[in-house]
């Protein structure tokens, strides 16, 4: 992803709103709007901002399952089975 060619002043964005989002949606690329020569937001499409988020709980997931690892806050898998079983039939 070329993020240099995704870089556009605010006046841009005021100007061309509605071609910005268009283009945002067709190429699922997101677009860094800069304020006084700063970067100030991204703006990408709904999709692509789904997708991050989904991924960033995956990611969560992971470390919280890393951690119980380390502590040994872990059960067997039988075990696991049998309590779902329980849970699931009682």
């Amino acid at each position: 992803m070329q993020l240099s060619q995704n870089i556009k002043p605010i006046s841009y964005l005021k100007s061309k709103t509605a071609e910005v989002i268009k283009n945002i949606n067709e190429k699922q690329q997101p677009v860094i709007i800069t304020q006084n020569g700063e970067a100030k937001a991204v703006i990408q499409d709904i999709k692509s901002y789904e997708n991050l988020q989904n991924s960033l709980s995956l990611l969560k997931l992971i470390v919280q399952s890393e951690e119980d690892i380390r502590r040994g806050d872990v059960i067997g898998q039988e075990k696991m089975f049998e309590n779902l079983e329980k849970k699931l039939f009682s």
